[in-house]
């Protein structure tokens, strides 16, 4: 009931901001990403888990929309809407490199309905070391496949970069979380209920860590390959490992971001809220009001974090590689991010 109040409250309220729709742009955004606000907007698109429930034939009929769009064989009556709703549904399920279809818990539309009960369970007071090993485990799991799901897939990833990505994640975030915890039990100096209060913010440092270092790890070779950069019109026009190291800058930090309002809020409120008589005398209140605390932070966190930079990014093409500025005229060039 909750998450569902939750999705009605984020994504009626974004599409009631829109009295028309703007003239269709295949394989564009419906909404400026030079702003962040744009950003904001399209990535409310991206997660949006209504896109998890359409059914095949509505997937197909979205597909052969724009296909009918591409080839100018569009039927009349066909609205702005319709074409920007049938993009939605495509993009939410498709992978944009690859064009096959992302398994429904590692896509972006289900990373809060699938991700925020592992969020709960990192974010649980007084967890036992197994539960904290076992969260985090869960949790460094659900991301890889993530990461991995939605890569810049211009370059191959090998299944030896992705479980160098996957095992040193797990590795840094079972250190961390189970390091700290254990610090804080054996500190003398601090009292118990600091402790307890402290070892409450432990998955972000330990979740942070990972993310970036799981990110650095699965796609360090492409510093070395370089990826795809486009022109204006969509043409390959070669591969740069300065558009590389860029991409993984902008992944980087934005893995280390979006942690922050999804592991940090949570406890925040929690702290004060266990404080009012209202939960003292319903503790059996505690673990769903955490939980839904988990899936609000989440859901507004997740496109926080993605929006601080477009997926769709851009190069300055003087800043390219020399044998790249020589094959165009364009000043600007494009890559896929990532997410």
């Amino acid at each position: 009931m909750a998450f569902h109040f939750l999705i009605k409250l984020m994504f009626r309220g974004t599409m009631s901001l829109e009295s028309s729709y703007p003239e269709f742009r295949l394989n564009q955004s419906r909404y400026d990403q030079a702003t962040f606000l744009g950003r904001f907007r399209h990535c409310l698109d991206l997660i949006d888990p209504r896109t998890l429930l359409v059914s095949e034939a509505k997937l197909y009929n979205s597909v052969k929309l724009l296909e009918d769009f591409k080839n100018g064989k569009l039927s009349d009556g066909i609205t702005n809407k319709e074409l920007w709703e049938a993009q939605k549904i495509k993009q939410a399920t498709f992978h944009p490199d690859t064009g096959e279809k992302v398994l429904m818990p590692f896509r972006m539309c289900g990373f809060v309905p699938f991700g925020s009960p592992i969020v709960a369970g990192m974010l649980m007071p007084n967890p036992t070391i197994a539960q904290t090993i076992f969260w985090q485990w869960l949790n460094q799991s659900h991301n890889a496949f993530v990461n991995y799901s939605n890569r810049n897939a211009t370059k191959p990833t090998t299944t030896a970069m992705f479980l160098k990505g996957y095992f040193g994640a797990t590795t840094a975030a079972l250190v961390i979380s189970v390091g700290l915890s254990v610090a804080l039990r054996r500190s003398q100096k601090l009292s118990l209920a600091t402790r307890k209060l402290i070892e409450r913010f432990v998955p972000y440092p330990a979740v942070a860590t990972a993310s970036v270092l799981n990110v650095v790890l699965m796609r360090k070779d492409e510093v070395s390959q370089g990826i795809d950069v486009l022109d204006k019109n969509g043409s390959v026009i070669g591969s740069s490992k300065v558009a590389a190291k860029k991409a993984l800058f902008e992944m980087a930090v934005t893995r280390a971001v979006i942690p922050i309002p999804i592991l940090i809020l949570p406890p925040l409120i929690m702290t004060q809220l266990e404080k009012t008589r209202f939960l003292k005398s319903r503790p059996r209140l505690h673990l769903p009001l955490n939980a839904f605390l988990a899936t609000m932070s989440f859901a507004f966190g997740l496109p926080l974090g993605l929006s601080l930079f477009p997926q769709k990014s851009q190069i300055k093409t003087k800043q390219l590689e020399i044998e790249l500025r020589d094959k165009t005229q364009d000043e600007i060039m494009f890559y896929n991010k990532g997410l």
